[in-house]
């Protein structure tokens, strides 16, 4: 059973201005899809269990290492640009 919908419409909503042969071409395509949703739809699902993916997954978390952190006066050493211990960038906002 085809599905009607006005693409005309749907476009001037989604404030999209399409030509004529854009609008036949995205009808057409609007069709199909929601053709096969409603063969979707008529699938026997009643015994089906719902999920939210089709396979079984686990979280694969790392576990939490204690690293020392790199000395600053290194690191801020190698930078283009510093003032008090920071990273001097250029301003890019309006303000004080």
């Amino acid at each position: 059973m085809p599905v009607e919908i006005d693409i005309a419409k749907v476009a001037a909503l989604a404030r999209i201005a399409l030509s004529d042969e854009e609008l036949a071409a995205y009808g057409a395509q609007l069709g199909v899809i929601l053709e096969h949703a409603e063969r979707v739809q008529a699938l026997p699902t009643d015994d089906v269990e719902p999920t939210s993916h089709p396979l079984p997954l686990v979280n694969a978390f790392r576990p939490d290492e204690v690293w020392p952190s790199l000395d600053r006066d290194d690191v801020l050493s190698q930078a283009p640009d510093t003032v008090d211990g920071y990273y001097r960038v250029p301003q890019i906002l309006d303000g004080p």
